[in-house]
């Protein structure tokens, strides 16, 4: 039997009971999860999944979803519980009126085979994760009352196994594809597995997708690298609007790879998604006219009608500020940021009974870079940092991970909340506390303040 939780709460600090539903609904969003089990008849889902779908507060209409999908394996299946929690990921769907979808899929082991409890069992999802993605989108719709989620597009974002599902999901429905980001995983690994069919060829259709392959440096000459690198050329060769973006400093892990992909997703929605109000709402082609290409060679950017080279074997990128974005990150493995983040919001202080102040608060991630921690301020002067010792991972920080969510690219499991207490305060102290938003490349927000009773 299919269980169905519906939860509604206030974006990050969902454990804190002073908040109601009510004020979730209207100041950030929702959650809706539905769970699968196991099927054992053939041709179905042999593997249990459950699906996290959140929904920014007040949209009337979801335009699309965005999909972030973990990896082969349980520790990546794991990591994928809190990928629809991610503040950055959220920032970008809120902004195009989207829905951010995080499937797990429960697998028993580590093989990344068709034996039971494997995980190709999900990332082909020939093996039947198509129709219980479809089947999920349609009955999140209907708990929702968001019933388009069941013909809205996807913006399909994918990490190793995860890159395999997005490469394949675009070949069986390629009209439904806005973007796809690959991170270390194509269909392409996989051509050597006689259990795993390849297509006799590849829809035309599939061609006029925008699509990024991202490999990290490390995985250059293992199969993963290759056969990303492969995708790339066969897939450009054949006109196809596909990218290439090596990450200098990670290997199969997914680095600060987020820095190119919001940025590219965030293109690619802006031309492909139809006008709110107009009564066609097939995506529209992207506008090549716009494009930009690189040089694998001398990864310098070019204009498209400016580049000297064979345009079929030159990375495609969607526009001018992606390209820069992109000689970027191919050279540092990050995307700066030049703008501060949001100030915080819905500030509160709390006395204690005994001694001791709570102070809770919520935040809004800066898109271009999401957040790195917050400053605590108390009567003007500093009184701490959060997190207290950030676990960096390639110099960028980021509030709700730990070193392994880099792997992974999703919150570490709680997800942190935005809250501290201060301990030193006494009981008929009267202060004044700040919050300042410090975003990942280090720029700090105007302050945000509020008093205690």
């Amino acid at each position: 039997m299919i269980q169905i939780k519906r939860f509604v709460f206030l974006f990050i600090l969902s454990l804190i009971a002073e908040y109601s539903s009510a004020q979730a609904n209207t100041s950030s969003g929702e959650y809706w999860v539905v769970d699968y089990p196991a099927s054992t008849a053939a041709g179905e889902l042999q593997i249990a999944v459950t699906y996290k779908l959140w929904i920014p507060g007040g949209v009337k209409k979801i335009r699309a979803v965005i999909v972030h999908q973990h990896g082969a394996g349980t520790i990546a299946a794991n990591a994928g519980r809190t990928a629809s929690e991610d503040l950055q990921w959220q920032e970008l769907a809120r902004k195009w009126d989207c829905a951010l979808l995080g499937p797990s899929y429960h697998v028993l082991n580590d093989r990344i085979d068709d034996s039971t409890g494997g995980s190709e069992l999900w990332f082909d999802p020939r093996r039947g994760s198509d129709r219980t993605f479809l089947r999920a989108l349609n009955e999140l719709g209907i708990l929702s009352g968001h019933k388009e989620l069941t013909w809205a597009p996807w913006c399909l974002w994918g990490h190793s196994g995860g890159g395999i599902w997005a490469d394949m999901m675009s070949t069986l429905y390629p009209d439904r594809v806005i973007a796809m980001w690959l991170r270390s995983g194509t269909a392409f690994m996989f051509r050597s597995k006689p259990e795993f069919k390849q297509l006799d060829s590849i829809p035309h259709r599939v061609y006029s997708i925008p699509i990024m392959c991202n490999p990290g440096i490390k995985e250059k000459n293992n199969l993963v690298g290759k056969g990303t690198l492969a995708t790339f050329h066969e897939y450009r060769a054949e006109g196809a609007l596909i990218g290439f973006a090596e990450d200098p400093l990670s290997g199969h892990d997914c680095g600060y790879s987020r820095s190119l992909a919001i940025p590219f997703f965030d293109a690619c929605l802006a031309m492909r998604l139809p006008d709110k109000n107009s009564e066609d709402q097939s995506l529209r082609p992207m506008d090549i006219s716009k494009a930009w290409l690189a040089s694998l060679t001398d990864k310098k950017v070019y204009p498209f009608a400016a580049y000297k080279g064979n345009p079929l074997e030159a990375v495609w990128l969607p526009d001018e500020t992606v390209a820069k974005a992109w000689m970027e990150y191919v050279k540092n493995g990050a995307v700066s940021d030049t703008t501060p983040p949001p100030a915080p919001f819905n500030v509160t202080v709390t006395n204690l009974k005994n001694s001791g102040t709570t102070i809770s608060w919520s935040a809004r991630a800066d898109l271009e870079s999401g957040i790195g921690g917050f400053i605590v301020m108390r009567d003007g002067k500093e009184l701490i940092k959060l997190p207290v010792k950030p676990k960096v991972i390639y110099g960028h920080p980021l509030f709700q991970f730990g070193p392994i969510n880099y792997f992974h690219d999703t919150p570490e499991y709680p997800v942190p909340l935005m809250s501290y207490t201060d301990i030193d305060a006494k009981v008929g102290e009267k202060h004044t506390y700040e919050i300042i938003a410090v975003n990942s490349d280090g720029l700090v927000s105007k302050p945000s303040k509020a008093e205690n009773d």
